[in-house]
C-alpha cells in the first residue's frame, strides 16, 4: 500500500487502532526523550528530538527525518507493517511532491495495492496526478479514501467526480475506475463508506477498521509470489546500520533467503556487478527492525550480506540481489524496474572561496564535497551528478530547486561549505533539427505542468505573472462562485517557476492559494524569460555592518542583512530599487568626538530586512551570482569578487 499527500497522521492511526505503537502513560511522557535522527531514513523508527506526543501516543512517526518535521512535508519513503486480525500488512508512505518524485518511483516496485489520499475539500492535486499515474502504470487497482471529510467545507460530490475524470484522463482500465471509496478523517481517527450527517463531528465510536477490511478484501495478497523457485529480490532503499554496515531494502520476489546464503548483485543488464554473503535479515514490525533468520517471497526485508559493487559510482539501488543456484541454463535475471522520469533544474556546486570560507564549517575541500555527493547520489536515483566547468565543480541534475534545495540543506548540516551556481533549466536537443546538439540548433526544454488553486480575487494577478513566463493556459474552473475559488491549470516552463514559487506567488495570493506542478514533458525553447527583477545592493568594504551605515541605505532598496553582520566585498546586501547595480559601504561608524553636533541624539530606526531561506535565495540569484551555504549562514555574492573591490561592475566582454 502507498499513500499520497503525505497523509502521515493516517498511519498513524493504522498503527494507533492495530495496536502496533501503545499509548504512553503520564510518566512515560515526562520521561520520554526522542533519539536524534541522522537524516538517511535509516529505519524509519528513530525519532527526533521535535516529536510530538498527542493524546498519549507520537504524532508523525513516519517523518523520522528532521527536515520532514520542520518542513511538514514527506521527503523520504519508509516502510512499516502491522498485525490485523493475524494478517501482516506492509505500509509505504510516499512522499507527495513531484520533486521527490524519485522515492515513489523507486518504491512501487515493493506494493500490490495503492490507497489514494485525496483532500475531501481540495480535490486532486497535481502530485495526486503524479503518483496515481505511477500506479495505474504499473497495473495497480487504488482504493480512494477522502480524507477531512468531516470539515464544513468538504465537498465530496465535486471532488469524486473531479477524481473519476482524473483516473479516465490517465488511462486507467475498467477495473482499475471500478474502485471503492471511504470517507475519513485521519485526524478524528474513522473510516466509513457513507458520508456522515454535517451534524455529527464524527462517529460515536471512531474507528479505522473498514479501511482495515477494505485493505483486506480489495488488495492482492502476495500468494502468487512463488517461494520454491530461485531467491531473487529488487533493492529499492539503502540503510545504515552502525554494527551491521550497509543494509539493502526490498521486498522478496521470489524463493526464500537464509542465513549464510550467498547473494549475486545484477544491474539492468543482468550483469554481475557484486557479491556477498547473508550476515543479517531484518523484517519490519511496526516502529522496528526484527532479526529473523529466514523470510521468503512477499516480505520486506532489510539484508546486511556486505555486497561490494564492483563499478564505479553504481550504488545499490535498483540492483537485483539474486542467489546463484536453481536458474537453469540461462542463468540468473535481473527483475524489471520502474523508469525513472529525467531530472528538469541544474545547479553548479564547488567549494567555498569567499574572503569568508573556512570560519563556520569543518568539511571545506573539494574532494569532501565530491565524495559525499556521489555517495549521495547512488541512493538518490532522481539525482544526476555531471563533471563541472572546472575539475573543482560538479553539476548536479535533479527534479526542483526543492529537491536540491533539500540536498544542500543536509550538507550544510553535516557540516560543508559549498558555494552554489544559478539553477537553469536542463536543455536537450531537438532531435529533428539539432540532432549533434549543436549551439546553432533548436533545442528543447522541460515544461511543467502547474495547478493553481487560488481566490479569484488573485488569480488574474497569478495568471498575469505565469503568461509573463511564457505559460499557457489549458483549464480556468471558477467552481462554487460562492466560494469565490479557481483551479487553473497551466503549462509552465521548469525556468519560469524557479523564481515565482519561491516567494512572488505568496505575496500575489496573500496566503490565499496553493501551487503545485509536475513535469510534462519536452517542448521547443520558448524564448528568453524576463521576471523583472532590480539590481542589487553590493558591498564594496570588509568589516561589520552597522546600524548607523545601514539607516540612509534603506532608502536605495530592500536590506537582506542585519547590523553587526560580517560582510566583504563583492557580498549581496539587498535589492536595489532600481535595476543595475549599486555599490555601498556598510560599515561606516559613527566618529565620537568630544563635540556635541546637532543630529547627535538621532534615533537610528531600521526595518526588518528580509533574509532569504536557501531554496529563495537559490531562486533570488542572478546569472552572475553564487549562494555561499555554510553550517551558520547563507549568503548571497557576485562571482567576480575582485570589480566589487574596485566599487564597479565587471566590464563586459568582447564577443
Amino acid at each position: 500500500m502507498v499513500l499520497d499527500h503525505g497523509k502521515t497522521t493516517l498511519v498513524d492511526q493504522l498503527l494507533r487502532q492495530s495496536g502496533t505503537i501503545k499509548q504512553l502513560s503520564a510518566t512515560e511522557q515526562l520521561l520520554y526523550t526522542p533519539t536524534s535522527s541522522s537524516g538517511s531514513a535509516a529505519s524509519g523508527s528513530s525519532m527526533t528530538a521535535d516529536a510530538q506526543i498527542e493524546d498519549g501516543f507520537v504524532t508523525r512517526v513516519m517523518d523520522s527525518n528532521d527536515l520532514e518535521r520542520e518542513r511538514g512535508i514527506t521527503i523520504l519513503s519508509k516502510c512499516t507493517s502491522v498485525n490485523y486480525n493475524g494478517n501482516l500488512i506492509n505500509i509505504v508512505d510516499t512522499p507527495g511532491h513531484a520533486d521527490f518524485g524519485g522515492e515513489v518511483e523507486r518504491i512501487m516496485s515493493m506494493v500490490d495495492g495503492v490507497a489514494l489520499v485525496v483532500d475531501a475539500t481540495e480535490g486532486p492535486m497535481t502530485q495526486t496526478r503524479f503518483v496515481l499515474s505511477k500506479a495505474l502504470a504499473r497495473g495497480l487497482r487504488p482504493l480512494v479514501v477522502l480524507n477531512k471529510a468531516d470539515r464544513p467545507t468538504s465537498r465530496p460530490a465535486q471532488v469524486e467526480s473531479d477524481l473519476f475524470d482524473l483516473f479516465a484522463t490517465l488511462g486507467a482500465t475498467d477495473e482499475q475506475a471500478d474502485y471503492p471509496l471511504l470517507y475519513a478523517s485521519a485526524k478524528q481517527g474513522w473510516a466509513q463508506p457513507t458520508l456522515p450527517p454535517p451534524s455529527l463531528e464524527q462517529p460515536s465510536s471512531p474507528s479505522m477498521t473498514p479501511l482495515f477490511n477494505l485493505i483486506m478484501s480489495h488488495v492482492p495478497s502476495p500468494r502468487q509470489l512463488t517461494r520454491s523457485g530461485p531467491f531473487a529480490m529488487l533493492t529499492v532503499q539503502i540503510e545504515a546500520d552502525p554494527y551491521v554496515g550497509i543494509l539493502y531494502l526490498g521486498r522478496i520476489h521470489s524463493g526464500v533467503l537464509r542465513i549464510g546464503d550467498t547473494l549475486h548483485a545484477l544491474n539492468a543488464a543482468g550483469q554481475k556487478v557484486g557479491e556477498g554473503k547473508v550476515k543479517k535479515i531484518y523484517g519490519r514490525r511496526g516502529l522496528e527492525r526484527i532479526e529473523k533468520d529466514s523470510a521468503g517471497a512477499g516480505e520486506i526485508v532489510s539484508i546486511a550480506a556486505g555486497v561490494k559493487i564492483n563499478v564505479a559510482g553504481q550504488g545499490g539501488v535498483n540492483l537485483t540481489l539474486v542467489h546463484p543456484d536453481g536458474w537453469g541454463s540461462e542463468g540468473p535475471q535481473a527483475l524489471p524496474t520502474t523508469p525513472i522520469d529525467p531530472p528538469t533544474i541544474s545547479i553548479v556546486i564547488h567549494a567555498n572561496d569567499s574572503p569568508l570560507a573556512g570560519k563556520e564549517g569543518t568539511k571545506l575541500t573539494s574532494q569532501l564535497i565530491r565524495d559525499r555527493i556521489y555517495k549521495e547520489a547512488e541512493t538518490n536515483v532522481a539525482l544526476t551528478v555531471l563533471p563541472g566547468a572546472t575539475s573543482e565543480s560538479l553539476e548536479l541534475r535533479g527534479r526542483g530547486v526543492l529537491h536540491l534545495g533539500v540536498l544542500l540543506e543536509t550538507l550544510r548540516r553535516e557540516g560543508f561549505e559549498v558555494s552554489v551556481g544559478p539553477p537553469k533549466a536542463v536543455l536537450i536537443p531537438d532531435p529533428k533539427t539539432n540532432p549533434e546538439g549543436k549551439e546553432k540548433g533548436a533545442w528543447l526544454e522541460p515544461i511543467e505542468e502547474c495547478t493553481v488553486i487560488v481566490k479569484e480575487e488573485y488569480a488574474g494577478s497569478v495568471v498575469q505573472k505565469l503568461t509573463m513566463r511564457k505559460g499557457e493556459m489549458r483549464s480556468y474552473d471558477s467552481g462554487d462562485p460562492e466560494e469565490g475559488w479557481v483551479r487553473v491549470v497551466m503549462d509552465v516552463p521548469a525556468r519560469g517557476l524557479i523564481g515565482y514559487m519561491a516567494g512572488e506567488f505568496k505575496n500575489d495570493v496573500h496566503g490565499q492559494g496553493t501551487i503545485n506542478h509536475i513535469f510534462k514533458g519536452y517542448e521547443p525553447y520558448k524564448g528568453a524569460i524576463d521576471t523583472g527583477r532590480n539590481g542589487a545592493l553590493i558591498s564594496m568594504m570588509t568589516g561589520e555592518s552597522s546600524g548607523y551605515a545601514m539607516a540612509p541605505l534603506q532608502a536605495r532598496g530592500t536590506l537582506f542583512i542585519h547590523p553587526q553582520t560580517q560582510v566583504y566585498p563583492g557580498m549581496v546586501i539587498g535589492e536595489s530599487s532600481k535595476a543595475a547595480d549599486l555599490y555601498l559601504n556598510p560599515c561606516v561608524k559613527k566618529q565620537l568626538t568630544n563635540i556635541r553636533a546637532a543630529g547627535a541624539d538621532e534615533k537610528i530606526v531600521l526595518a526588518s530586512p528580509r533574509v532569504l531561506t536557501l531554496e529563495e535565495a537559490l531562486a533570488y540569484m542572478a546569472d552572475d551570482e553564487l549562494v555561499e551555504v555554510t553550517p551558520t549562514s547563507i549568503r548571497l555574492r557576485k562571482k567576480d569578487l575582485e570589480s566589487a573591490k574596485k566599487g564597479r561592475a565587471p566590464k563586459a566582454k568582447a564577443k
